[in-house]
């Protein structure tokens, strides 16, 4: 996402010559060192540039000499990655080869649509959700432009048509390709942000310039305050909404980065503890939050697919860094279960836990929150989603009695176990991280 934002930066720069040799090189390293996929973003401005350069409107030689002044900076990235990781991984290794041809040429039964499918209007809600009037405008940006300047006349922003064509489809580019792909995840739009940032901007101003008009047949006779006075009201809705949006999230999803604040209270834990996983093993942010001497460990739950490996942790007789080349047992490409990826809740010390009322136990998955073995440290709320209405997981709504029912938000809990040890007392801790 910030390599495509000072890639389109550098394209957008035409003040003290092109800038195209930077643009290449910003979204070039986004694609190495980031996700290969994200390099279709430069695909109009390549086709612009080239175009012009084409039809007479720019010189061929200048423009061949910033796209090759372009590609050497990529090619130096990437030398100085497989050098990097052939070091690490003990073998010439070109990572972003390797995830194209995984994810495009991985063949039957690979690829990530074993991963999950979602329908095709899965980005739509998304995006609606995350960016509201914005991704409204974003998406009308293009069609409102080439109405507003062939049938009305109007030109709203300076650069030329095809330039401002230019600028416009990214966005839709990246949109369409990632709409047609069955495996759909948020995080594949992140690289497009900026673009989808830039859309809006255009649209509104569009919209702006079109509203604004004293020329206009439907709004030309109306006072300015008065417009100022209707669009005011969505632009202020629209920045609530989006702030209500990020408070909502942060008080109903933060319990999982949270409960580990239990491990930093005075002899809490010991070296060679396991913290274990069950049903809530995707929830898990890192083992960066864990302290020294401790591991994270999964036990069987209904999930039966490929959970993460383990790193080496071998001091001696393997090299260096033997954690980052010797690959984990079990290890494979169809998102198969490995069953050496778990171990008995026996040897768990501690464990994480998510209850929400009315849960049912099931074979793999008991309630280890309500069993008597284990005693809860500290939890944290977590949003119910199963029964909080669409609006109150959507934005925030406050926990007041005075909220409908139906509009209120419902609980559960995100709680950090300890197995209980009968010659010793237990060790509760409030949610302000007082012992108690």
């Amino acid at each position: 996402m910030y390599t495509s934002a000072l890639g389109l930066t550098s394209f957008m720069d035409w003040h003290d010559g092109s800038k195209t040799a930077s643009g290449i090189m910003w979204f070039g390293i986004g694609a190495l060192l980031g996700w290969p996929f994200a390099g279709a973003l430069i695909l109009p401005f390549v086709l612009e540039e080239w175009l012009m350069a084409i039809v007479g409107q720019a010189d061929l030689f200048n423009t061949f000499r910033r796209y090759l002044d372009g590609v050497v900076r990529c090619l130096i990235v990437l030398a100085l990655q497989v050098s990097i990781d052939t070091f690490f991984f003990h073998k010439i290794v070109v990572v972003p080869w390797r995830i194209v041809a995984y994810n495009v040429f991985g063949g039957k039964d690979r690829g990530p649509d074993i991963f999950g499918t979602e329908p095709w209007h899965y980005y739509i809600r998304n995006l609606l959700l995350n960016f509201n009037l914005w991704f409204i405008l974003a998406v009308a940006s293009g069609p409102f432009f080439l109405f507003q300047a062939i049938v009305l006349r109007q030109h709203a922003i300076k650069p030329p048509l095809l330039r401002t064509l230019t600028l416009l489809s990214p966005f839709y580019l990246w949109l369409a390709i990632f709409t047609l792909q069955p495996h759909k995840e948020e995080r594949f739009m992140y690289p497009a942000y900026p673009f989808l940032a830039l859309n809006a901007a255009i649209g509104f101003h569009s919209f702006l310039t079109w509203f604004g008009s004293k020329d206009s047949v439907l709004f030309g006779k109306i006072p300015a305050s008065l417009k100022l006075a209707a669009v005011l009201p969505l632009v202020l809705l629209s920045l609530n909404i989006g702030l209500f949006r990020i408070l909502g999230t942060l008080t109903a999803y933060r319990a999982p980065l949270e409960v580990y604040s239990a491990l930093n209270s005075p002899n809490m834990v010991q070296i060679g503890d396991n913290v274990c996983f069950g049903k809530d093993w995707y929830r898990f942010p890192s083992s960066h939050l864990l302290p020294n001497g401790t591991h994270a460990k999964f036990v069987k739950s209904e999930f039966d697919g490929l959970l993460p490996g383990e790193f080496h942790e071998g001091k001696t007789g393997f090299g260096l860094f033997p954690g980052t080349w010797l690959i984990p047992p079990g290890m494979n490409d169809l998102n198969q279960e490995d069953p050496g990826k778990y171990i008995q809740v026996e040897h768990c010390t501690y464990l994480i836990d998510t209850y929400m009322p009315g849960m049912k136990p099931t074979k793999y998955e008991p309630l280890y929150a309500q069993e008597a073995e284990w005693e809860k440290v500290v939890c944290y709320p977590f949003l119910d989603t199963r029964k909080t209405s669409l609006l109150a997981r959507t934005i925030w709504i406050p926990d007041l009695p005075i909220i409908p029912p139906q509009y209120r938000r419902h609980w559960g809990e995100h709680c950090f176990l300890k197995r209980r040890d009968p010659g010793h007392p237990d060790i509760v801790l409030s949610n302000d991280g007082e012992q108690r």
